[in-house]
């Protein structure tokens, strides 16, 4: 276990002044990492693993909270939004139901009212849970540093695994959605029924999907999602398709094989839900 004596722990109490707190530390070449709910970061602490020495605590700003509706179809997500707050939204249950079903999956309630999405985007696990859910949406991470805002698409935010664009001076500040049109699904597949860590999830908006714990970080089916826009039905090709994106590989939690297998059940049950495509003249 880390000693807390170990640890450099700045708490700012506004935005401006975290930006600056980061800006400063990423010209002294001794960078903050912004920690939220701290779900994640606690448990490789108590593992005896220090990702790094020096933190800034964003716990205490209240403008990064809350869940917004805006538009007919659009959630804006504060950073500090937890996945409590996605579970009580009404505009979450009503525009994006799938991410509150995701959120009743994450660990327990400790869990969930600490843990937030845009802590779980940043972490970078490929296992996470409610990432999928946003990438299927097209999301996009809202980054902000002193000098100005920058957006940029879920599906676009990592480099591969725990790389994400984020900018040392930068943090997340929100996560936008406008929610597409079409059926949504939800589908996790773990050890146990609750409390368990992914083998394999899939999320579903219309033609959009999005898998996690199959490659190095969550991805986008891409080729299925072209696939099956331009009306293609056939389950083994949609299968073979998803594989192109799925990379899963051996690990403690489950093995590639069975990786693969989940994906085509995934798959092949998602597409007999779909709108059969409209008849040829």
């Amino acid at each position: 276990m880390i000693a807390a004596a170990d640890l450099t722990v700045q708490r700012p109490r506004t935005l401006k002044q975290a930006l600056q707190l980061l800006r400063d530390a990423s010209a002294e070449n001794q960078p903050l990492t912004p920690m939220a709910g701290g779900t994640d970061l606690f448990v490789t602490l108590n593992m005896g693993q220090r990702p790094s020495a020096r933190y800034l605590d964003l716990w205490a700003i209240e403008k990064l909270r809350g869940v917004e509706a805006t538009g007919k179809r659009g959630l804006v997500f504060g950073a500090l939004a937890t996945y409590t707050d996605c579970i009580e939204s009404k505009a979450v249950h009503k525009r994006l139901p799938i991410l509150v079903d995701a959120a009743r999956q994450v660990g327990g309630v400790q869990i969930q009212n600490r843990g937030t999405l845009a802590g779980n985007i940043e972490n970078g696990s490929p296992a996470a849970d409610g990432v999928p859910v946003l990438m299927a949406a097209d999301a996009t991470v809202v980054l902000r540093s002193i000098d100005g805002e920058r957006r940029v698409p879920l599906a676009a935010y990592y480099h591969g695994y725990r790389k994400t664009e984020r900018r040392a001076d930068e943090l997340i500040v929100a996560v936008e959605v406008e929610v597409p049109d079409g059926t949504q699904r939800f589908d996790k597949v773990g050890t146990r029924a609750a409390q368990a860590i992914s083998k394999v999830v899939m999320a579903a908006v219309g033609h959009r999907l999005a898998f996690g714990s199959v490659a190095p970080t969550v991805v986008r089916a891409r080729a299925l999602e072209a696939y099956v826009e331009a009306g293609g039905r056939d389950v083994a090709e949609a299968q073979r398709l998803a594989l192109e994106d799925a990379r899963p590989i051996d690990d403690v939690r489950s093995t590639a094989e069975y990786r693969r297998r989940v994906v085509a059940n995934l798959v092949a049950a998602w597409l007999g839900g779909l709108d059969k495509p409209p008849r040829t003249r």
